[in-house]
């Protein structure tokens, strides 16, 4: 399994418009530069038509934004984990609340995902979740309220009970799976909230990827996970 260092800052290109092709390819060059220039982890997961170009053009971590837990063989149109290691990505998001698993399919992703050796990180609505795929024993785990996903208004201030809590149970239910939070995540506050309240990281979306200077605000988280 992939060794990776915390905190870390995801970044999830999602499908926007201001991700696809060659404006993908420049948002990763860009967290690629911040990344080395400030010495903090970045993850991205591109759109995962630019996977393979993006992860063989970056020397960051590059994430698929999904996987079906299925076998090689006759599954057109689903995303087979040993295609994603293949493409030079080193790991996958599991179940975002855009690209829902049930409970079954998530262990059932969890386990394909690390016979083909891809890193984990799932996405949970709520603290419960959290610590119930955490119980599955993934990489990591991110919990996103839904209802805060694009909103600007970021989790880790919004709901910091919420967080907190997320963090007491996935430490109970497997202490060795790594707590992060997203949703609303858009400046470096927001980021220095979260580790404050025990997470080791945050994944965000549209607040890089729909920024006027991404870089911008990518250097400003940068600067609060370095403090």
């Amino acid at each position: 399994m992939n060794e990776i260092e915390y905190p870390i800052i995801v970044l999830n290109f999602k499908t926007y418009n201001e991700s696809i092709g060659e404006k993908g390819l420049n948002l990763a060059l860009i967290a690629q530069d911040v990344s080395f220039e400030y010495g903090v982890t970045i993850a991205i997961a591109p759109q995962l038509t630019d996977l393979s170009r993006i992860a063989n053009e970056v020397d960051i971590l590059v994430l698929s934004q999904t996987i079906d837990p299925i076998q090689p063989g006759s599954h057109c149109g689903h995303i087979l984990p040993e295609a994603v290691k293949e493409s030079g990505a080193i790991g996958t998001l599991i179940n975002h609340s855009e690209c829902p698993k049930t409970i079954e399919e998530i262990e059932a992703s969890i386990k394909r995902a690390k016979e083909a050796s891809l890193y984990t990180l799932v996405c949970a609505k709520d603290p419960e979740l959290s610590a119930k795929v955490a119980s599955f024993s993934p990489d990591s785990v991110a919990m996103e309220p839904p209802e805060l996903i694009g909103s600007g208004i970021p989790v880790s201030k919004a709901q910091p009970e919420v967080v907190t809590k997320t963090v007491e149970l996935m430490k109970k239910a497997n202490p060795n799976v790594v707590p992060l939070c997203g949703a609303g995540i858009t400046a470096g506050e927001d980021v220095k909230a979260a580790i404050k309240l025990g997470t080791h990281g945050v994944l965000l979306a549209s607040g890089f990827v729909k920024a006027k200077k991404p870089k911008e605000i990518l250097e400003n988280m940068a600067n609060a996970l370095r403090e």
